[in-house]
C-alpha cells in the first residue's frame, strides 16, 4: 500500500477541506482540494494520466455541481476511479443514489479522519491491485486471512474477493457485507447485522443501503458467472447466501 497516491477532495466547507487536506499531505499523498465539484471536473477533463493511483473524496452537497452529477460524469466518461462520498446523517437518500450511480463507498459526517484515512488506503491499494495483467493471487488455502464458501474466497484482510477463481472488483462495505454472508451459508443475515458489518463505525443504521450493496453484489458475480443465483433475499428477513449455489463438497 506504499505506491504513489493522489487525492482529489471536492468538499465546500473550506475548514474541513483545509483540515482534511493537511491530513492527506501528511500521509505524503498528493492532494488536489476543490470548492465544488464542477472545479473538480475542469481538472480532471484537463489533467494528463497520473504515473500516481488516484481516488476520488467528494462531499455530497456542493454548489454549481454536487458530487452526485461530478460522480455520473466521471462513471459516463469511463474513469474508472476509487470513489468515496462523504455524506451528512439526514442525506439518506443522496447516500443511496450515490451508491447506486456508481460510488464505491461512502462515509457519514461527522467521520473519523484515522477511519476516512484507513479507507482511502484500501480503496487504492485494491484499484491498484486490479490493474491489467496483474495476477489473481488467491489466498492459499492455509492463509489464516482466507475466507472461502466454495467457490468463493475473501481476502478479508487484503480485501479482495474472487469467484471460481476469477477477482471480483467489490469495494470495503460489499466484501465486508460479503464476508457476513459467507461465514455462515444458508444462514439469514437481516440488513441490520449486514449494515453494521459494513460500516462498524457507524451506528446510524440506513437498510436501504445494504440493498444497493446487494443488488451490486449480485451485478458483480452475474458477470463472472452469468448462472449465478446463490443470493437469495428472505423477505422481511434479510439476505443470505444459498448452500445450494455451493460445490456440495463445501455445503455446511
Amino acid at each position: 500500500m506504499n505506491s504513489p497516491m493522489e487525492v482529489l477532495l471536492a468538499e465546500d466547507e473550506a475548514n474541513l477541506r483545509g483540515t482534511l487536506a493537511w491530513a492527506f499531505r501528511r500521509e505524503s499523498w498528493s492532494v488536489r482540494d476543490f470548492e465544488d465539484g464542477l472545479a473538480a471536473w475542469e481538472y480532471l477533463q484537463k489533467a494528463p494520466p497520473s504515473a500516481e493511483g488516484r481516488v476520488l473524496v467528494l462531499d455530497i452537497v456542493m454548489p454549481r455541481m454536487d458530487g452526485l452529477e461530478l460522480c455520473r460524469l466521471v462513471r459516463e466518461a469511463g474513469l474508472e476511479l476509487p470513489l468515496l462520498f462523504l455524506s451528512s446523517r439526514d442525506e439518506e437518500m443522496d447516500r443511496v443514489l450515490g451508491l447506486e450511480s456508481g460510488a464505491d463507498d461512502y462515509l457519514c459526517k461527522p467521520f473519523s479522519v484515522r477511519e476516512l484515512l484507513a479507507r482511502i488506503r484500501i480503496l487504492h491499494a485494491r484499484a491498484s491491485g486490479r490493474a491489467p495483467g496483474r495476477p489473481a493471487q488467491v489466498p492459499r488455502p492455509e492463509s489464516a486471512e482466507a475466507l472461502r464458501a466454495g467457490s468463493l474466497v475473501l481476502d478479508t484482510e487484503g480485501f479482495r474477493a474472487w469467484w471460481k477463481g476469477r477477482e471480483l472488483g467489490l469495494t470495503v462495505s460489499e466484501l465486508r457485507i460479503l464476508a457476513c454472508l459467507a461465514s455462515a451459508p444458508g444462514a439469514v443475515r437481516t440488513r441490520e447485522r449486514l449494515q453494521k458489518a459494513a460500516y462498524p463505525e457507524d451506528n446510524y443504521v440506513n437498510e436501504r443501503s445494504v440493498d444497493c450493496h446487494i443488488k451490486r453484489i449480485r451485478r458483480k458475480l452475474s458477470a463472472l458467472d452469468p448462472g449465478f443465483e446463490g443470493l437469495e433475499t428472505v423477505y422481511g428477513a434479510g439476505y443470505r447466501l444459498c448452500p445450494e449455489a455451493l460445490p456440495a463438497g463445501s455445503r455446511p
